[in-house]
């Protein structure tokens, strides 16, 4: 099973549960709560897609537990002196890898959380649990051309540009390295 959170420097990315996505899309004032987290001023459900969330509500209802992770992840950035743990972005695998462990990623952050490297974090933290699973051995993932910013965070972490989707996005790929097994303490 894919772990359900990981940290990196700033942010916790805590995987999207049946109760998250139920509150987000049906109890928009309890899922802050839920959360446990403040929203940034522009969060509504519009940042992802409504019908994504829905899609992804039934993906973790008829799958249970073997496809949490697999659909949606919350970036939190930790509490500090400045502000509190707050929701910045959200993230997704677009499903389990494929045949050929492919998988497809997607990434957004709010817009007042913008060019502070949040971005890079939450997209490292993907690639990290990708090599967590040991499932996955490629990921991919799509832009617009006109988004540079995304594009400068792909890059980041290790994507390369590898041609032009269909509708026109840029289409970008990196290969994943399985995370080594964990090392016992001798005698365990």
């Amino acid at each position: 099973m894919i772990p359900l959170i990981t940290h990196t420097p700033r942010l916790q990315v805590l995987a999207a549960s049946r109760a998250l996505l139920t509150a987000e899309l049906q109890k928009p004032h309890y899922f802050p709560v839920l959360l446990g987290a403040a929203l940034p001023a522009d969060w509504s459900s519009a940042q992802v897609a409504r019908p994504v969330l829905e899609q992804s509500l039934e993906l973790l209802t008829a799958g249970g537990r073997d496809t949490a992770g697999w659909y949606g992840w919350y970036a939190l950035r930790k509490a500090d002196d400045t502000a509190p743990r707050t929701l910045v972005g959200a993230a997704s695998f677009g499903g389990r890898p494929d045949a050929t462990g492919t998988a497809e990623i997607t990434f957004a952050i709010a817009a007042e959380w913008r060019g502070q490297g949040l971005g890079t974090e939450l997209v490292a933290g993907l690639v990290q649990q990708a090599a967590d699973t040991n499932l996955v051995s490629r990921l991919v993932a799509h832009t617009a051309a006109d988004n540079l910013a995304a594009q400068e965070v792909l890059l980041r972490n290790g994507f390369a540009p590898a041609g032009t989707a269909d509708d026109g996005r840029l289409r970008f790929e990196r290969a994943v390295e399985p995370s080594p097994p964990p090392v016992l303490p001798a005698g365990a």
